[in-house]
């Protein structure tokens, strides 16, 4: 996984994991991996997601406020 820049420095999120369909998350205050694919949360807010976590910077906004619990199980 790739260490996310937390540009604002108040980002819950530690880490991510970027593939061709998902998106995998590690929150900071767990050790459980969350995948967000186009199967759940759909193309168009994977695709946000991947945008927001190279930028490193609002990705936690944008779980918390779109797709909070559409992660795969």
């Amino acid at each position: 996984m790739k260490q996310y820049l937390n540009l604002n420095g108040k980002s819950g999120i530690e880490a991510y994991e970027i593939g061709d369909t998902y998106v995998a998350i590690k929150f900071k205050k767990t050790n459980k991996i969350y995948t967000y694919s186009y199967h759940l949360a759909k193309k168009h807010n994977v695709d946000n997601m991947k945008n927001l976590a190279e930028k490193g910077q609002g990705l936690n906004s944008y779980i918390m406020k779109n797709v909070r619990n559409l992660y795969d199980k």
